[in-house]
């Protein structure tokens, strides 16, 4: 303490000791952080007031100057306004000025006019604060609504100590509150330009939520190191990930688990809901500017039936503040007023805060009520911007502020202010008030709303840049439905436009749930069309969900024809290909069935695990982005998200009551969790090894969970108990899946062993052992490379039947035939986990591509499993497309792709076929090596002496269609006269197998192989002609220019080159490809070339420089999606050069010039591996690996 303001106390020390009460007093420097409650204990020890005065000052003297102007400020305030000027002529020069700049800087609110100090909880918070010493955590202050968790948080970093020692970088306010994600990203870019005031990282600002979250992460690291940030208001974690930059955080919120989804130490300061009597009369006192101990009897009384809640004492005292002279009054109201329960809640007191709220609107002048009455259609938690109201009342935005303001001051509206925009909120229990009090009005309420946006709106100029845009696209739907105007939410929800712009926005989840929610007034105008359009949104979720937002008329023109959704969808289509819009028509969609239900995209990685609550009601999903999703059944709409484990989670699994839900995870360990609010209940951690899958017994009376693991071990725990009570022994491989029987006497255990066990639960017994992989080797296919592991099974409700997954397919077995019931296909990659639904009609399965799907049993149980393998032949034949393709059961189909005719040819072990020129005959390669011809339309074969040595891999007629061409895994080439088998060539001279080859002019044939060269035979001589030793990896692709002067080579080395056939050197080579170079095609006039890599990028070059002119890429992509859904692995140009189709997860069109994307067609599956366009450019086949064939035709 300076010696100045040492004397100075010390000269005025008697008076002070004499006449100075230090309670109160003591209260403001505890708040201040000057003085501690172990101090003030010592104080208050002592028997006199004036001793106690002494011994305040004697600690005053031995700290610093902060305690001193703590000391003077508390003078003042507490009304020793004569002792205070004592002190002023000694007041240091250091103030608390410091302190005042650096929190009005952060955007750190003031205290409230009406401040009560809460000593305890202010010093907590600051202990908890000091306890991070510098290193990234959270310190959280969670209680209910109104509670002060603001206002504390707010005093806690009031201190000059703390700022100096703790966060010399300063401090950052945010008011987040209740966001959707364009509210969440506004909020990040406001706290990043507040941040780099200079703009001297960057002059733009973030255009997305994870490039905000890495430019906070910089600036944070290195403009404002160790500061401190605070998150007012927090409702959801995954708005939590958005700050999680490895910063030191203080939040406030009403829900302590939304910490659970970020990593770091982890502080907790909890906050009592209800005020003591003397606090309560303290807050009183300040609002009538009356000593507490001046407050009339009446005060008491308020307090006692105000029952402690800080938010009804507030709106008394407001009320107060007006008229003081009607304590009686309100007391009396509040006694005698009988108030109709709303309903119990275990977080609020009602019957308080209703008669408060009566008493409050009361009091408004006539006008004002019946503004505050309108209120009523407001819904809870939602912060409407305050251009609705002005929309609502036909007013202008400062007259509806000034009402509303006057609200606020009542304590009966709450405000959000967001830089210059107000957003308004009323409590839950406000919301349930006004909805009783004024239910009689509801319907007539919310039609003036309705009415009032449609006097200021049209659903087509609704703009994401207009401030109430987000609140019509939400509630828009919940007024006409509450106002009973069914024909206008009928012509809203069957509306393609709406459901474009409201998808875009926020995503098909809540759609999904607005047709479930409002599915009883939707089917009054037609049933069917609502369910055309709740299947179009479950069914492409998982695309919806997605950037960049997928072209959602050419996602209608999938759908049936019959289809409400076509029928719009090809409305639109067609006036928008005048304007110059490509679309595609799936010509054949009608042969294909929609098995499964529900699709959607909750993770970011791969799903490796979902399950259904035992009601049905929910499912929990779990995967390698370590977290826990639960979200409901019906519509997707997400309730829960965990940061479970340190590592990848493998399995979840519902308790039979609901209240648990466990999982188990790489890093070994099992968890057990509180279903509703995600609070973790305990740890299991005696596996040794990865722990692979988890299920509870179906008894709640005695709960037992039974675990998997990679240590070849099943464990079964008792939660009773809390620990393992028996160890299973008998894999001898990992233990992939477990499965507890309808009537838990039987445990079944799949394994990589290849084995299902059955357990006695009782006993811990094996009871029998199954050899399913064997089981599933001997079914009718034939197996490609990958090996077949079982990875999970499920039981039907009545032990009958039993699900199976293997690859990316699902069979469905009798258990008592041993036969397969169904095939299903619709993931695009491993499926990890199988589930039926409680009632038996549906189940669910989770994969690596990323979604969960749910299907219903009897769609899938009538479906023949016939699907096509991706080899195919196409001839496009006076306005017919023939597909020439072999299917999953062993036929060689020819499929007249418009009409739709399929014709069974003959069955064989067919692995790559083609069809002549004049469609008069079929030639096929077996994976023997033999070749056979068959003739159309009789059906006779021709076998051939001619055969390879190895499985067959391509064939193809010659124009004449008297030679055949045939390429083997023998790395050799036939080339002979079919019907005369004389004049057999054989071209062999690669030294790995033959990738394909091309026919050229003049009896010219060019090869490519694995072996990274490229050859020219004359294949009438069989004499090598042309030995291009073009890459040391694999030669993937060749391309012949239309000029016939150039090809060009596409390899593994991630290179392209172009070469002239004269010359032995490439004119060219293509760098910059960052994955395999897949696929390459010369542009009709030869002029271009466009090269397609294994990361979804397409490049066009110049071909006489080897420029390259740009890239083909999508404006935007998901971190860590391929920009092509995958591999590119076909090109195609059209005749005029101006437009590029290129085939890989999906199909994409491009503009040459530009490299601008025209349009995109989802398949149901992936990995398309070739497509066949027609001469005019017009029409397109393709074949998905889900056996899916597509004949799509431009629309005109």
């Amino acid at each position: 303490m300076d010696a100045k303001a040492r004397n100075c106390l010390l000269q005025h020390r008697e008076a002070l000791e004499r006449d100075i009460k230090t309670s109160y007093i003591m209260d403001h420097m505890i708040s201040d952080g000057v003085l501690t409650v172990a101090e003030e204990e010592k104080v208050k020890i002592e028997p006199t007031q004036q001793q106690r005065a002494a011994m305040l000052i004697k600690m005053i003297l031995k700290k610093d100057n902060y305690s001193y102007i703590s000391f003077y400020n508390a003078l003042l305030h507490e009304g020793y306004k004569d002792l205070a000027a004592f002190l002023y002529g000694g007041l240091p020069t250091v103030s608390s000025s410091n302190v005042r700049t650096v929190l009005c800087e952060g955007g750190v609110p003031q205290r409230p006019v009406v401040f009560v100090t809460r000593k305890r909880l202010v010093n907590e918070i600051r202990q908890k604060l000091f306890k991070l010493n510098g290193e990234p955590g959270w310190v959280t202050v969670y209680g209910m609504a109104g509670c002060g968790k603001s206002v504390l948080a707010a005093e806690a970093v009031r201190d000059h100590q703390l700022l100096e020692d703790c966060f010399p970088g300063g401090v950052h306010w945010v008011s987040v509150g209740k966001q959707d994600k364009s509210g969440l990203l506004m909020k990040l870019q406001n706290l990043c330009t507040r941040l780099d005031h200079d703009e001297s990282f960057s002059q733009r600002l973030p255009l997305n939520i994870e490039e905000a979250k890495d430019r906070l992460r910089i600036l944070m690291l290195r403009k404002h190191p160790r500061s401190l940030l605070i998150l007012d208001d927090i409702w959801d974690p995954w708005v939590l990930k958005a700050f999680d930059n490895q910063c030191q955080i203080l939040l406030t919120t009403r829900d302590k688990s939304v910490t659970d989804s970020v990593m770091g130490p982890k502080y907790v300061v909890p906050v009592e809901s209800g005020l003591g009597k003397e606090k309560g009369l303290e807050i009183l006192s300040l609002f009538v500017n009356m000593k507490k101990a001046d407050l009339p009897e009446q005060a008491h009384s308020i307090i006692r039936e105000c029952k402690g809640s800080p938010l009804v004492v507030s709106l008394i005292g407001a009320l107060l503040r007006d008229f003081p002279n009607r304590w009686e009054y309100y007391l009396r109201q509040l006694q005698n007023k009988q108030f109709k329960r709303i309903r119990k809640s275990s977080s609020y007191d009602y019957e308080a805060l209703d008669e408060a709220m009566s008493i409050s609107v009361e009091m408004l002048r006539e006008d004002m009520k019946n503004y505050y009455t309108d209120l009523s259609i407001l819904q809870k938690d939602v912060k409407v911007p305050a251009k609705v109201l002005c929309i609502l009342w036909d007013m202008e935005t400062e007259e509806v502020e000034d009402i509303l303001q006057e609200f606020v001051n009542k304590s009966l509206l709450f405000c959000d202010r967001n830089g210059k925009s107000f957003r308004y909120y009323l409590h839950d229990l406000q919301v349930d008030f006004l909805t009783e009090k004024n239910r009689s009005q509801l319907q007539e309420l919310h039609k003036k709303m309705i009415t009032q946006f449609q006097r200021h709106h049209q659903l087509h100029t609704l703009s994401p840049d207009e401030e109430d845009c987000m609140y019509w696209y939400n509630f828009l739907a919940y007024h006409m439905a509450t106002a009973s105007m069914h024909k206008e939410l009928c012509a809203l929800m069957f509306s393609l436009d709406w459901i474009k712009a409201k998808t875009e926005l926020v995503g098909p989840a809540h759609l999904i749930h607005e047709f479930v929610e409002y599915r009883h007034i939707l089917d009054e105008k037609d049933c069917t069309v609502c369910e055309n359009f709740q299947e179009f949104l479950s069914l492409n979720g998982h695309l919806l969900g997605r950037r960049p937002f997928p072209n959602i008329v050419q996602l209608g023109l999938c759908e049936p024809e019959t289809s409400e959704v076509y029928q719009q969808a090809k409305l639109q289509a067609k006036q928008e290909v005048d304007n110059g819009m490509l679309y595609l028509e799936w010509v054949n969609k009608k042969t294909i069935k929609n098995l499964s239900r529900l699709v959607v995209r909750p993770h970011t990685d791969a799903v490796y695990h979902a399950c259904f609550s035992e009601d049905g009601q929910r499912i929990a999903s779990c995967g390698a982005d370590k977290t826990l999703q639960v979200f409901k059944t019906e519509t997707g709409e997400k309730l829960l998200e965990i940061k479970a484990h340190e590592d990848e989670v493998l399995c979840c699994a519902f308790s039979t009551d609901d209240r648990f839900i466990a999982t188990c995870s790489v890093d070994k360990k099992v968890k057990i969790w509180n279903s509703i609010n995600g609070e973790l209940v305990h740890t299991f951690d005696e596996h040794s090894e990865q722990v692979n899958c988890c299920h509870f017994t179906h008894n709640s009376n005695h709960l037992l969970l039974a675990t998997g693991s990679s240590d070849d071990f099943i464990k079964l725990w008792d939660l009773n108990q809390k620990g393992c009570r028996n160890t299973l022994f008998g894999h001898t491989n990992s233990v992939n899946h477990c499965r507890f029987s309808p009537d838990d006497k039987l445990l079944a255990s799949c394994s990589a062993d290849g084995t299902l066990k059955l357990w006695d639960v009782k006993s811990a017994n094996e009871r029998k052992s199954i050899n399913v992989k064997q089981s599933f080797l001997n079914s009718e296919e034939s197996q490609d490379d990958t090996e077949v592991i079982v990875k999970c099974c499920s039981w039907f409700a009545d032990g009958t039947r039993i699900m199976v997954a293997a690859k990316n397919r699902v069979f469905l077995w009798n258990i008592d035939t041993c036969s397969k019931v169904a095939d299903c296909r619709g993931h695009l990659s491993w499926v990890h986990s199988v589930m039926f639904s409680p009632d038996g009609s549906s189940f669910l399965t989770s994969s690596d591509d990323q979604t969960i799907r749910l299907w219903e049993i009897e769609k899938v149980c009538k479906n023949s499993a016939t699907v096509l393998k991706q080899e195919v032949d196409v001839v496009f034949h006076d306005n017919e497309v023939m597909v020439l393709a072999v299917d999953n059961v062993k036929h060689l189909q020819l499929i007249h792709g418009k009409a739709g005719q399929i014709d069974n040819l003959t069955e064989a072990q067919v692995s790559c076929c083609c069809l002549s020129p004049n469609l008069q005959y079929v030639a096929f390669g077996d994976e023997d090596g033999t070749i056979k011809i068959l003739e159309l339309p009789n059906g006779r074969i021709f076998p051939s002496r001619i055969r390879h040595k190895k499985a067959v891999r391509r064939i193809q007629f010659t124009a004449d269609g008297e030679t055949l061409i045939s390429s083997s895994d023998d790395s050799a080439i036939q080339v002979w006269n079919w019907r005369s088998e004389k004049d057999c060539v054989f071209l062999q001279a690669h030294q790995e197998t033959v990738k394909d080859f091309r026919l050229l002019k003049n009896s010219k044939l060019l090869s490519w192989s694995f072996d990274g060269t490229v050859k020219v035979w004359n294949i009438i001589t069989g004499r090598l002609e042309k030995d291009f030793h073009c890459h040391q990896a694999a030669v993937l692709y060749c391309d012949v220019s239309p000029d016939g002067t150039k090809f060009s080579s596409a390899s593994a080395d991630k290179t392209a080159k172009i070469w002239d056939f004269d010359l032995l050197s490439p004119l060219h080579e293509l760098t910059g490809h960052k994955g395999c170079v897949r696929c390459s095609v010369f542009s009709v006039d030869s002029n271009l070339l466009a090269t397609g890599d294994d990361n979804g990028e397409v490049r066009i070059w110049n071909v006489s420089r080897g420029e390259l002119l740009h890239p083909c890429v999508p404006f935007s992509v998901e971190e860590g999606v391929a920009t092509h859904g995958g591999w590119v692995t076909d090109l195609r140009f059209s005749p005029d050069n101006k437009m590029l189709v290129s085939a890989g997860g999906y199909l994409k069109w491009w503009n040459v010039v530009t490299g601008e994307s025209l349009q995109t067609f989802y398949t149901n599956g992936t990995n398309l591996k070739k497509i066949h366009v027609s001469p005019d450019f017009k029409t397109y086949v393709t074949v998905d690996n889900l056996g899916i064939l597509y004949i799509l035709q431009i629309l005109e």
